[in-house]
């Protein structure tokens, strides 16, 4: 990471204390400042709390719980011109959903990141992330999930 990202602040979004506990540690350490919150207010609530914050970034869980309310989440916040500028990076498991989604999250600059994951994957998809913001003819935001 540059030196110049040392200030980026990314808010990570899990219903796991333990997986946002990893992600702090891990973005951390490479220099970012990492806010958390696990999905435990109501989605408005979330989403009001996010536009007053901007993060530089926000890594979401797609599936929270049983549910797809990252997804519902994600939605929001690209329909809405307060927060559609935030980029975005799906951290899922939820492999065919994402795959069904390709083309759509390409075309949002959503980047995807397919747990489990290496560190260096997720690294990689944080900097196409900012790249495809910057510049809409970047490739493909899409992680290869057989490559993890």
């Amino acid at each position: 990471m540059a030196t110049t990202d040392a200030a980026r602040h990314i808010l990570v979004i899990n219903d796991s204390p333990d997986i946002l506990n990893l992600f702090t540690e891990l973005l951390t350490d490479e220099g970012y400042r990492v806010t958390t919150d696990t999905f435990t207010v109501e989605m408005s609530i979330l989403y009001d709390h996010i536009s007053q914050i901007r993060p530089d970034l926000i890594i979401l869980d797609m599936m929270i719980g049983r549910e797809d309310l990252g997804w519902q989440l994600t939605q929001m916040l690209k329909m809405s011109p307060k927060t559609n500028g935030i980029p975005l990076i799906l951290c899922t498991g939820a492999v065919n959903q994402v795959e069904q989604l390709g083309t759509h999250l390409n075309n949002l600059a959503i980047g995807v990141v397919i747990k489990p994951f290496e560190l260096h994957r997720l690294l990689e998809v944080i900097d196409r992330t900012w790249e495809k913001v910057g510049n809409p003819a970047s490739p493909s935001l899409m992680q290869d999930a057989r490559a993890v």
